[in-house]
């Protein structure tokens, strides 16, 4: 084999399921089983409601559950990962329905997916994580009132008009004022409350699929009148191409970009909030977008939607005890026994029943301590997070995100701009080179951080520094940190939790009085072992680095 060609191959073999991966699933298969039962009763309701949402029907939803959740959960880049459809797919998708049709959508999704394998091959995926934290919230923010102004026909049981999610919104409360009709309402509210009250209660309880379940018996027996889900199939559609004309490729290039940078950046958004959800788990961000891309290919085949990794549904395996692929996979399966089994009954749901769900899920979508801590830290972060969300109601999500990252980019550069400065620094006790070579006998590390912390550096050296090992105490110093945002101040807590994560002590020092401020309203010394290993001095600091360090075991 040529020079030119081992590196393609090897890049190739990279992306494909690893012996690691089954070693894993062989490693606590009680667990995994346990957690994917429960990750697919909270899906069913999810898959149902997201599928109508996109307008292609409640079983588009499920067979996108089925065939791209198992596919990603094995060719995928993280153990914890569960995908499917979700809230923010349907809001890209709705128009894409409406010019297109259902054809359309599949070939899109398609296209959508070998963008994705392309981003693979060509290790895009370390790229997206320089995304700035208030352009993530705000097109979040943003997707989830989308997600709540689309349930409103069915909550309130009236038919939906209009092709903006505004109009059709404005149409179905000016309808049910003409003539109101509480009983879609109460149901839409009651499955919504439920939600929202045994969340905070019982969090791992599916009570999603007990309310459903329990509205559609007493809406059958009691002959509610109101409008149900229909007939599904009974089984998964043979495989198929959609019906389109080479010629007409074009036409849908720009929608499938569009899906592709969703696919990519939620599912790597989901990925690494997995790995903060458990213990020494990394995902491998060019693998995810490979997987992510095959379940794009395969979902259409089958008559499915466009997918992507579900925040919420891998945080419930998470939270489950998940350890491997496995659990995601088992939940595929649980949603194919139900295609296969029990589709009869799925047909009797009322739509009003799973746009409480819907509701509720947009409800938990916005993180109020998050967007507070967001509002509250800069005015940069405030204006970029409440001008995505707005972009994103009002225009669309790819627009929303051009236009985030460009105010953001502006603030950041105003704040390099202003901090900027040319210091002559005398050699004196605050340089301790030879002091600190000398602590790595005692397996203690000190870093001086320098320059600006925003988003666009951030993630360059603290991923670095989250992968340190063999030392006990790390002591950073950031007396030269020119600027910091939210974002900056996010990755250094997720850094901190690492380390600390691992048994690794971290000590501040030199903390600045304007990033002091930051990092106290956005939790970031939540993250240390407790408040006293914040230091005026580096000198203090390493004092008590000695401590901490000749109080633990030896590695």
């Amino acid at each position: 084999m040529s020079e030119s060609v081992a590196p393609d191959v090897n890049r190739i073999r990279a992306l494909l399921p690893q012996l690691s991966d089954l070693a894993a699933m062989r490693r606590q298969p009680g667990r995994d089983l346990l957690a994917g039962c429960t990750v697919g009763l909270v899906a069913l309701p999810l898959a149902l409601g997201f599928g109508i949402s996109s307008g292609l029907g409640a079983g588009a939803g499920l067979v996108t559950a089925v065939v791209a959740g198992i596919l990603a959960a094995v060719f995928g880049g993280s153990n914890l990962q569960v995908s499917g459809p979700t809230g923010a797919m349907t809001v890209v998708l709705v128009p894409i329905v409406a010019e297109f049709g259902a054809d359309g959508v599949l070939v899109v999704g398609m296209l959508a997916g070998l963008i994705l394998i392309a981003l693979a091959v060509a290790k895009a995926g370390r790229y997206m994580r320089y995304l700035p934290l208030p352009v993530i919230e705000g097109f979040t923010i943003g997707i989830a009132i989308i997600i709540a102004l689309q349930q409103v026909p069915a909550a309130l049981g009236v038919q939906p008009e209009g092709e903006s999610v505004l109009g059709s919104t404005a149409s179905a409360v000016t309808t049910w004022l003409e003539n109101p009709q509480w009983t879609a309402l109460l149901v839409a509210l009651t499955v919504a409350a439920s939600m929202l009250i045994s969340a905070r209660l019982r969090p791992g309880v599916p009570i999603s699929l007990i309310a459903v379940i329990a509205v559609s018996v007493v809406a059958s027996q009691a002959d509610l009148g109101l409008t149900t889900i229909g007939a599904i199939p009974s089984g998964l559609p043979a495989p198929s191409l959609p019906a389109i004309k080479l010629g007409e490729l074009g036409s849908f290039l720009l929608p499938a970009v569009a899906i592709a940078a969703l696919a990519a950046l939620e599912s790597l958004l989901s990925a690494t909030v997995a790995d903060g959800m458990s213990v020494g788990e990394r995902h491998d961000s060019d693998r995810e977008l490979f997987g992510q891309g095959l379940a794009n290919l395969g979902s259409p085949l089958f008559g499915g939607i466009p997918a992507t990794a579900a925040i919420a549904r891998t945080a419930v395996n998470a939270r489950a005890g998940a350890k491997s692929r496995l659990a995601a996979i088992t939940h595929s399966l649980v949603l194919l026994v139900v295609v296969l089994v029990a589709s009869q009954w799925v047909s009797v749901i009322p739509l009003a029943a799973l746009a409480g769900v819907l509701l509720a899920t947009a409800v938990q979508m916005i993180e109020v301590s998050s967007l507070l801590a967001l509002i509250r830290s800069t005015r940069g972060d405030a204006i970029v997070l409440v001008l995505t969300a707005v972009a994103t109601v009002m225009f669309d999500l790819v627009t929303a995100v051009i236009l985030g990252l460009v105010v953001a980019g502006a603030f950041a550069l105003q704040q390099t701009a202003r901090t900027a400065r040319l210091d002559e620094v005398p050699l004196d006790s605050e340089d301790h080179l030879l002091e600190e070579r000398s602590l790595l006998d005692e397996h203690i590390v000190v870093f001086r951080l320098d320059g600006p912390l925003f988003f666009g550096a951030a993630h360059r050296f603290l991923l670095e520094l989250s992968e340190v090992s063999q030392v006990r105490v790390v002591v950073l110093r950031m007396s030269r940190v020119t600027t910091m945002d939210a974002t900056g101040a996010s990755v250094l807590a997720d850094t901190i939790n690492r380390l600390e994560g691992r048994g690794i002590t971290v000590l501040l020092s030199n903390i600045r009085a304007e990033h002091a401020a930051l990092l106290s309203r956005l939790g970031v010394y939540d993250e240390l072992a407790h408040e006293r290993h914040i230091f005026s001095g580096t000198p203090e600091a390493i004092v008590h680095a000695r401590l901490h360090a000749a109080r633990q075991p030896h590695l």
